[in-house]
Parts: structure tokens; sequence; C-alpha cells
């Protein structure tokens, strides 16, 4: 076997595709985020404008954030020194872990390194404690719930897309008696659609089932605290375990469950994911519970950050731009061409200065590529007619299809 061939004909077939991911060398310019410097391939450096992070509220610059992390090195110095059971729970750990649970309304809540290992080892665990479990999946549920999902063995559903009568086909089908746990989001990031939660809740409680929601994309920005979409609408004491990220709207790094003190300690106390994982260093723990902490006040920053996908979108919209715009923060913009994607995205960094990473299959179907726009509040007006007319003028060179003109 020559492993090398092997290796070179994937990666061929990635470069064919128009579909081979490029990491972009960036360092964020602290204090003037959403700027940052692109030290370019050719050792040249170039100030850039970041469009596609997930510091959707940019608070990782606030000082809020800073100081407290700033304050944790002092003390404690840099890593944690092992997993919880061993050294790695600290006052930093402990705080973080209440203020989410207060934020969520539950409990308790349990801290992983990131969401994804918190949906992977939550979701693979939960077989464990339920025998028989069945789970019922949306299909278009991020990769770490399927890889949970499938890693935890045993029966699963897959139903279509926020398809409540299917999903409710899938449970009338099986055994009444068997424990059942439904998995979803409330938004959808690729798309930036909401799941719909109460009509789930409601399934749930007829059949049963447990709820399981995965709310990465929401904590931080929805809701009067910024709990999430399940927070927004009355909903939080109807999920059983919510799922989150502190590397999104809060800034920082990690992820967590909120759920009942009973679930949270049987997670604890069987997930390998969580056992066997240096716990996060207590300067990220002190960063993120200063951060959860900050936003559940702060409201005024998550109307603004909502204001400007508005603008974003009705100013696409205006242009003929094929978006997708289902209410949410996220701006798709569809290409629907691996190589025009990755064209438009490499010319908005090098003539524009502006940073979009393009998002082609397995991440999104085949024929949807697309660039993912996330406006913060810290882009402002100019940064905003910069981004329009570049997209107006790649668009018309580049030859692509537009909608009618809004207007």
């Amino acid at each position: 076997m020559d492993y090398n061939a092997q290796l070179d004909a994937a990666l061929d077939r990635l470069h064919q595709e128009g579909r081979y991911r490029t990491f972009i060398d960036i360092a964020r310019d602290k204090g003037h985020f959403p700027h940052a410097v692109w030290h370019r391939p050719d050792g040249t450096e170039q100030t850039i404008t970041v469009w596609c992070g997930n510091d959707y509220l940019g608070m990782g610059q606030h000082p809020v954030v800073l100081d407290a992390m700033h304050e944790a090195l002092d003390a404690v110095g840099a890593g944690s020194g092992g997993t919880r059971n061993i050294s790695g729970t600290t006052v930093y750990h402990k705080r973080l872990e209440a203020e989410l649970a207060d934020l969520h309304r539950k409990e308790a809540a349990l801290l992983f390194t990131s969401a994804y290992i918190a949906n992977d080892a939550t979701l693979s665990t939960l077989k464990l404690l339920f025998p028989g479990l069945i789970i019922y999946s949306d299909e278009l549920n991020h990769a770490s719930m399927i890889e949970g999902i499938r890693r935890g063995g045993g029966l699963k559903r897959i139903f279509r897309h926020n398809d409540v009568q299917h999903l409710r086909e899938l449970l009338e089908a099986d055994d009444p008696a068997a424990p059942k746990l439904i998995a979803f989001e409330s938004v959808y990031s690729m798309d930036g659609d909401f799941g719909p939660i109460r009509e789930i809740c409601d399934l749930a409680l007829e059949f049963g089932a447990l709820t399981y929601l995965d709310e990465v994309h929401a904590v931080g920005m929805y809701g009067k605290r910024g709990g999430g979409v399940a927070e927004q609408l009355g909903l939080m004491g109807r999920i059983d375990i919510i799922n989150g990220t502190l590397g999104k709207a809060f800034g920082v790094m990690g992820g967590y469950i909120a759920a009942s003190a009973k679930m949270c300690d049987a997670i604890r106390s069987y997930a390998p994911g969580f056992i066997f994982t240096t716990s996060l260093p207590p300067v990220i723990a002190a960063g993120a519970a200063a951060s959860v902490a900050h936003l559940k006040t702060d409201q005024a920053l998550r109307e603004k950050h909502q204001t400007q996908a508005r603008i974003l979108k009705t100013r696409l919209k205006g242009l003929g731009l094929p978006i997708i715009d289902h209410g949410s923060h996220i701006v798709p913009l569809i290409v629907g061409d691996p190589v025009h994607t990755k064209m438009i995205s490499d010319m908005l960094l090098s003539d524009f200065g502006m940073y979009v990473q393009p998002i082609n299959f397995p991440t999104v179907p085949r024929g949807t590529e697309r660039l993912r726009f996330t406006p913060s509040p810290v882009h402002g007006p100019k940064e905003m007619d910069a981004l329009v007319h570049a997209l107006d003028s790649l668009w018309s060179h580049c030859a692509l299809n537009r909608a009618e003109k809004a207007g």
C-alpha cells in the first residue's frame, strides 16, 4: 500500500471539487474588533475586517471579560492541573456552572471543553443511563449531536428537518413504554432558521419523551437574559437538557449542559468525554463567568446585534443577492458553486480586505455552497457600506444570477 499516494488522491479530490479548506492566519486587533491583521502567505501584513466570526457580540474583547481573565491568571496561573476529578475543579469552574444554571433556570450545569464534546459526551452516555432509549434526531442537527447519537448505539430515528408531523409519526410507531429523547436545535446555523420548540415540547409531553435542545447559536443573544430562544419563548422549563457554548456569543471557549442536578450528576459520573478530559483553564472559566453574568443585563447589546443583522439582510436583498432570511442573526448568501464561492471569498480578502470563509459540502448540501456573514454590534456603517459595495461588484464580476431587486 502506497499510503502517501492515497493521501495525495484524497486531497486532490478536494482541490478538484473546489472545496479544499484553507486556514487564514489572522490576529484580531484588541479593542478594534472586527478589525484584524492578516499575515499573508508572502510574508506581508494587511488590515482586514472579519465578517465570519462567531464572537457574535464582541465579548472576546470586552473589558469585563479581559479583567476577569487577568485577575484569574495572576491569582492561579495558566492550566487547571488535571481532570475535574483530579485537581481540575476550582472556584472558577464552580462559579461558571452556577452562572449557567441560573441563566437557564436549571438546578445545575456541567462544563465541557467545547460544546461539541458536551453534545457528543452527553448524547452517547444517555443510552447507558436509560437502557432501550430511542433518540429522535432532526436531520439537520449538528455533527456533534449526530456523532454522539451514533457512538451511543441503540435505536435512533431521523425526522425531516423541523417536520413535527413526521416526528409524530415516528413516535407513534414505537413502543409507548420505551424511553425516548428528542434532540434538536433552536437556531440552525447554516440557514439561520428556528426549530419548532413549542410544538416539539408538546409532542414530548404527549409521548413521555425527554427533550434535548442545542442552543449554541442562541445563548447570549436571545431571551431577556441571553438564555436563548427557549427563554425568549418562555419554554426553558419544558426542556430537560440544554446544550450551549462559551465560544460564540460569550466570546471565550468551552461548552456545557444545563439540566436537573440528578441529570448532570449522572452525566458527570458516566461520560468518558467528561471524566477523562483535562478541565478548562481557570482563566477561561473566569472570563466566561464574567461574560455570562454581564450579558444577563445587557439587552441593548442584543438588540443592536439583531439590528445590524436586519440592516445587512435588507441591503443585500436590495441588490437582488440570494440570501436566506429566517429572521435570525445569521446571513447566508447562496452562491451555489464551490469554485465561485471560493473565488469570491479569496477576492473579498485579497482585493477588499474582508474575511469570510466559504462554506461547502459536507457542511451544507452540494449546490447550496455559500458565504455566511455574521454581522455584530461592532460592525459599523463604514464596514457595512464597504461590504455591500464589494459584494455588488464581485457578484457582477463572477456573472452570478440575482433575484429581482427589492424596492
